[in-house]
């Protein structure tokens, strides 16, 4: 099982933030991630609760639905399917909190487990620390604008 928990403070307001982390059309202006690209609409915002969403980063690729939508301080997701390597993704959710200085507390945090058998323990590592790494620098590029 991997568990990536990235928690970091952003010198941008919590509107700001939040914005960049939930339009997946922001996606394609991180160096972390390739494409992003909006399958389905949510209900009640484009970006929002029910949207489909797919994330690719080299020959990695996410499709995510977005369950959780509470601007501008949650937002959750579930990975419903992957490739090449297929995903049993528990829990995605993004915590935002105004330090009230023109600063924002994010907490990111990703569980899953790769179903791979035999090897899924090793790439269960690997993936905690690729999804640390393609978090933290989203959040840097988010503070760099």
């Amino acid at each position: 099982m991997f568990k990536i928990k990235v928690e970091r403070t952003v010198n941008k307001p919590i509107d700001e933030v939040f914005e960049a982390i939930s339009d997946h059309a922001s996606y394609g202006l991180f160096k972390s991630v390739g494409v992003a690209q909006l399958l389905t609409e949510g209900d009640e915002e484009r970006n929002g609760v029910g949207a489909l969403r797919t994330v690719q980063t080299g020959a990695f690729k996410v499709w995510e639905r977005i369950t959780a939508f509470e601007r501008p301080t949650h937002m959750q997701y579930k990975i419903e399917k992957s490739r090449p390597i297929k995903i049993k993704h528990y829990t995605g959710a993004i915590d935002l909190e105004d330090l009230g200085d023109g600063t924002t507390h994010v907490t990111w945090v990703s569980e899953g487990q790769l179903a791979v058998p035999v090897i899924g323990r090793v790439l269960d590592r690997k993936m905690q620390q690729q999804g640390a790494k393609v978090f933290n620098s989203m959040l840097k590029s988010i503070e760099s604008r």
